[in-house]
């Protein structure tokens, strides 16, 4: 699998010096190949590197991060933004999920779940290539395509490298290095991010019990549930509800 290519949008030499040294680009499969100290010179090397992630900055000289953004998705659609802002405003947030930010994180910035960021937009972005493609004839069901939308289809089910083994009739070392060469994660990195998604949607969208909502999401035990929400977004499922029924009062 190629490498992601990366733009690091910053007025601060030292944020952008940082992002370069201190995160290991290629264990994540990437690699920085620009950056910009304001909105007109993010605008030219966009167009000229066409990246296919921009870590943005929302305040820098000349033109704001958010704007350039706006306007960049008129050429380039599909580059994925990361905001990195030291802005903790709701409505800043609010803009960002308009314009279809793929995360907005806070500064100073913590590498290691920058790093889980990455990975999780590695799969979005494969997601995004998958749903792109038009359908192939039924042996594309034994690729990685079948493998993804399987598990998608059974997301509330038990789930392992077994179990699709021999669903697909595929050997599970076969199946693991797959999602490690086609998406660039493992396995379990991939499922444990499905399942926070639909567990995120569910919190949000209706009123079922932490209890439901983690068996729907595959997770027979509660407590192996809260456990791997808070190490995925930083707070329980619980928290996470209330605090955007608490945000989104506040804006109200």
């Amino acid at each position: 699998m190629k490498k992601l290519r990366v733009l690091l949008v910053d007025d601060e030499i030292m944020i952008r010096e940082g992002f370069k040294r201190l995160f290991d680009w290629e264990a994540h499969g990437c690699e920085v190949v620009g950056e910009a100290a304001d909105g007109m010179e993010a605008l030219t090397q966009i167009d000229t590197l066409c990246p296919d992630i921009v870590i943005m900055d929302i305040n820098i000289p000349i033109m704001s991060g958010l704007k350039v953004i706006q306007l960049s998705r008129i050429k380039h659609p599909q580059i994925a933004y990361v905001i990195v802002s030291g802005y903790d405003d709701f409505s800043y947030c609010q803009q960002a999920l308009r314009l279809q930010i793929t995360d907005y994180i806070l500064k100073p910035v913590n590498y290691e779940e920058f790093g889980t960021c990455i990975d999780n937009l590695k799969i979005s972005l494969f997601e995004q290539r998958v749903a792109s493609e038009e359908e192939k004839e039924e042996s594309e069901e034994r690729t990685i395509t079948g493998l993804t939308r399987y598990l998608q289809e059974h997301l509330s089910e038990e789930m392992s490298l077994a179990i699709l083994s021999e669903e697909f009739h595929l050997n599970p070392q076969y199946i693991s290095q797959l999602f490690k060469n086609e998406i660039g994660v493992g396995f379990l990195t991939y499922l444990t991010n499905i399942r926070m998604e639909k567990a995120k949607k569910l919190l949000l969208s209706t009123s079922l019990s932490v209890a439901r909502i983690a068996e729907q999401s595959g997770y027979s035990d509660y407590r192996v549930f809260t456990k791997v929400f808070k190490k995925s977004e930083g707070i329980t499922p619980s928290q996470f509800r209330r605090d955007f029924l608490e945000n989104a009062a506040s804006v109200e």
